[in-house]
């Protein structure tokens, strides 16, 4: 391997005729660096696809400085995301964490060497299902900060109008939470017709909770391929008619939150 570079792994894939690096073919991965695979010694169907990438953007350091600039992680992200998918389009893969890193191509080799067996496995298991998202978001008006203007009132003071204002925003909010929960027990309901697992995962918050209202539900489900089409339109029709709230379906993805990777190994230099 090149001086200066160290080995970033997208996923684990199975590739049982030998034909998955054409899918890579002048596809940039991360830093646009071209993507390759890495076989086991005994050249089994379990792959990883891996790229070389700056040492000095992955070093432990200048790592996590990275992943506090949303611009580098974004660019990061859909480079990974860009090979997962093209993996996923032709064959089951595990996708691995995001900027998960080895010394070089051998240490890759070495870990695909000793968990082979459980790769083969799992990608088994993930065999013709696809990963389906669901956000839930509660709309109603804040109970913070300083409500719009209360229209004038002939039999209120300005104050008692005020606070009549902010009573009336508490109880649309606690509605909406109340309503939110109904709507999350019919979607888990609808859900499970279809999906064979779930993964809850933590609301998103802050930068990444984009769009409007507050993120309150952030599953995972693991789909068959032949009912990913009525999973959507049923968790869809689990939201109706609840005003102030609303689910957002995404997918079909690669399995990012059924894929259980390997921890990476530490950066280090290999003894001389």
């Amino acid at each position: 391997m090149m001086t200066g570079t160290v080995t970033y792994a997208y996923a684990v894939a199975q590739d049982p005729d030998g034909s998955l690096e054409e899918a890579l073919t002048g596809l940039p991965g991360v830093a646009d660096g071209p993507v390759h695979l890495v076989r086991a010694e005994d050249r089994g169907e379990v792959v990883v696809a891996v790229g070389a990438v700056p040492e000095q953007d992955f070093e432990e350091t200048a790592l996590r400085a990275h992943l506090e600039d949303l611009d580098w992680l974004e660019s990061v992200a859909r480079a990974h995301h860009r090979v997962i998918e093209a993996l996923a389009a032709r064959t089951t893969v595990l996708p691995l964490r995001l900027a998960t890193v080895y010394l070089d191509d051998a240490r890759v080799r070495q870990m695909l060497d000793t968990r082979q067996e459980a790769f083969a496995e799992r990608l088994s298991d993930l065999a013709a299902h696809t990963e389906w998202g669901v956000k839930i978001y509660v709309e109603a008006p804040a109970a913070t900060g300083r409500p719009a203007e209360p229209p004038a009132d002939a039999d209120l003071s300005p104050g008692r109008a005020y606070l009549s204002h902010r009573k009336a925003q508490r109880h649309a909010r606690e509605d909406a939470y109340r309503d939110a929960e109904e709507v999350a027990r019919r979607v888990e309901e609808a859900a499970r017709g279809h999906a064979v697992d779930r993964v809850q995962h933590r609301v998103q918050q802050g930068e990444l909770a984009r769009g409007p209202g507050e993120n309150v539900i952030n599953d995972a489900y693991l789909v068959p391929l032949e009912h990913g089409e009525s999973f959507r339109a049923d968790v869809s029709r689990a939201a109706e008619g609840s005003s102030g709230v609303r689910v957002e379906v995404t997918g079909p993805w690669a399995p990012y939150s059924f894929a259980t990777p390997p921890e990476a190994e530490p950066l280090k230099r290999a003894a001389p």
